[in-house]
């Protein structure tokens, strides 16, 4: 960002008299590189509006709804690795933002979310639209700011996305008085930005200590059962191709967390695939069988250990993370690395490689083996449906390889969500969106949206399930107007999916208000509620609609064909599919099942075949 500051038509050397805060505001944008704000203007944060008008760096796009901002800023950042930035207005429209900023903070996203505020002699006083948004959001920022002096504003920016980017990204919130806004005051900019940044309470450490790199080294050559557990530490440092780079020196067998897809090639020999709740067989069995993880950039959630007490029993534990409150958080840490994921790959290299040369290199052939006969006997697959109906693994597993590995897919949450963390083939980083931690449903459409944005040259779809699809839809309006042609496949089973897959195997198939009626002929209805093609229609987006497992593919083609507005296809799926593999919430990982009561059989001869199971279409 400091070289594009440096591109820009102004000297941020020389000081600027009389300018208002508001312009002061945007000019500390230009200054940090913004190239796109997702926002939405309101009566405290209108001031900014205005120069913001006459900006020729900074691309505005309005939203139909804030939370569709702070998602879309998600987005961009995502697929571009930059500071995404999303605006709103004080009172309902910065609450509005509570959600992606939430979202943001749980899956370690770098965002600057500014809101207006009232002005500062009124704060604290319950005036018109004013709501605390700096005690509601402290515990979901990773800081936040409350300007009232416009002198101040310049300095705060450059803090605030200094904070957002450095160490574990994260999102911050600048909160601006009106009357900050329009009072008059002096831009002066810090030509230094952001080696000059002074907060002397924020000195992440991003270079790891080189003794706990060399017995990690020494534990790595020792080990005969080891396993790379990757996570999503490795997209944000950027940190992809160290990380192929070290599975290929040590021939290690590798997982990627649902946050880490495509931070190693799903073609790399030593992949397993994703490990957790519904990760491959491979994958969970052989974290559970180690002796050794190397976790890098990854939190030991509760979706990918299970019981923690039974997870990786027999393992030593490496972990390494920017962020030192992460180690030994949720599992006792054998050699703790605090630092940046690309640095510590790079030094763990160069470490290993060394043990190797002098002769220290335990025999792994064995338990490669091991875990390929694992990846091979228990692929990932599905089962078609009885009634001829559409399967949703079939629609995500064509999308996928239809649009290739080097188009970017975003997802909402729930079985179309897993399915297409499964089911797509990823390549590359940054090529795959959704949202991990905090499990937002209405995610999919507006991070897609700010991917496009940031990577115009992609194809970007959206691979949303009906449920998620109708809480931010609305930001199709805002994809026509502003033309940004994603692509959304709507996995339509008419029903909250997942909700409806644990009422079907832990509520006796009691199914408890999970039926959205979106699909064909309910109730005293004649069709579906809504209809997703006039629905898209309505907005200015081609609809398509798919109900025939035979037309799936020239459906897929022909949104693929369509690159002037944005896409959006009905896919009628069958609506009991489930998502498998499957380890039950709060139970140990040994107790995964590749199908409906279906565990792996571990003492079966080595050869034999897996007749017992249910005839799967192999992804």
């Amino acid at each position: 960002m400091a070289e594009q500051a440096a591109a820009l038509p102004f000297d941020p050397k020389l000081p600027v008299a009389s300018l208002t805060g508001a312009q002061s505001l945007i000019r500390s944008l230009e200054a940090v590189g913004v190239e796109v704000v997702f926002g939405l203007p309101g009566g405290a944060i209108l001031p900014a509006y205005d120069p913001l008008m006459d900006s020729p760096h900074v691309r505005h796009v309005l939203v139909r709804h804030e939370q569709g901002a702070g998602h879309a800023a998600e987005g961009y950042a995502v697929a571009t690795g930059k500071v995404g930035v999303c605006m709103a207005t004080s009172g309902p429209g910065a609450t509005n933002l509570v959600t992606p900023i939430a979202d943001a903070n749980m899956d370690s996203v770098p965002m600057v979310a500014i809101t207006g505020q009232v002005n500062a002699h009124a704060i604290g006083t319950d005036a018109f639209q004013e709501a605390d948004i700096i005690g509601i959001t402290l515990p979901i920022t990773k800081h936040n700011f409350l300007v009232t002096d416009a002198a101040d504003i310049p300095r705060v920016v450059a803090e605030a996305f200094h904070l957002a980017a450095a160490g574990r990204p994260g999102p911050v919130l600048v909160d601006v008085a009106k009357s900050a806004l329009v009072a008059k005051t002096s831009f002066a900019w810090d030509p230094a930005w952001p080696e000059k940044v002074d907060l002397p309470g924020y000195r992440p450490n991003v270079r790891p200590h080189g003794k706990q790199v060399k017995e990690a080294a020494r534990l790595i050559a020792e080990s005969s059962r080891p396993v790379i557990y990757a996570g999503g530490g490795i997209i944000k440092a950027d940190a992809a191709t160290e990380l192929t780079a070290f599975a290929d020196l040590t021939g290690i067998p590798s997982v990627t967390t649902l946050m880490a897809r495509g931070a190693l090639p799903d073609s790399h020999p030593t992949h397993l695939g994703m490990p957790g709740m519904h990760g491959t067989v491979a994958a969970v069995t052989a974290l559970q069988k180690a002796d050794l993880l190397i976790a890098i950039g990854t939190r030991f959630d509760d979706r990918v250990t299970g019981d923690l007490a039974s997870f990786a029993p027999h393992a030593k534990i490496i972990h390494a993370d920017v962020d030192p409150a992460e180690i030994g958080k949720n599992k006792p840490v054998d050699v703790p690395i605090v630092g940046d994921a690309r640095r510590v790959l790079s030094e763990l290299l160069v470490a290993v490689e060394a043990e190797f040369e002098a002769g220290h290199r335990a025999d792994i052939s064995a338990w490669q083996d091991l875990t390929r006969s694992w990846r091979e006997t228990y692929p990932l697959g599905y089962t078609d449906s009885d009634d001829g109906s559409v399967a949703p693994q079939h629609v995500i597993s064509r999308i996928g390889a239809i649009a290739g590995p080097e188009a970017i897919y975003a997802a909402g949450v729930g079985q179309h969500q897993m399915w297409a963390a499964q089911f797509v083939r990823y390549e590359n980083p940054r090529t795959w969106l959704n949202s991990g931690g905090l499990g937002t449903m209405g995610y999919c459409v507006p991070a897609a949206m700010g991917a496009k944005v940031g990577m115009p040259d992609s194809v970007v779809w959206a691979i949303d399930g009906d449920g998620c699809f109708q809480m931010t839809n609305q930001e199709l309006a805002t994809c026509t107007l502003n033309r940004i042609p994603i692509k959304v496949a709507i996995i339509n089973n008419s029903s909250l999916g997942m909700v409806r897959q644990w009422q079907t195997l832990f509520y006796s198939e009691r199914y408890s208000n999970t039926d959205l009626n979106s699909g064909a002929h309910h109730g005293e209805h004649s069709g579906p509620v809504p209809d997703f093609v006039k629905l898209a229609e309505a907005y200015g987006c081609v609809g398509l609609r798919c109900d025939r497992p035979e037309d799936v593919d020239a459906t897929i083609e022909k949104a693929m064909a369509i690159n002037d507005v944005p896409v959006v296809v009905d896919f009628r799926v069958h609506r009991d599919a489930m998502v498998w593999p499957m380890v039950a919430a709060g139970v140990s990982n040994d107790a995964i099942q590749y199908a409906r009561d279906m565990t792996p059989d571990w003492d079966r001869e080595e050869g034999g075949d897996n007749a017992s199971g249910p005839e799967l279409v192999v992804s």
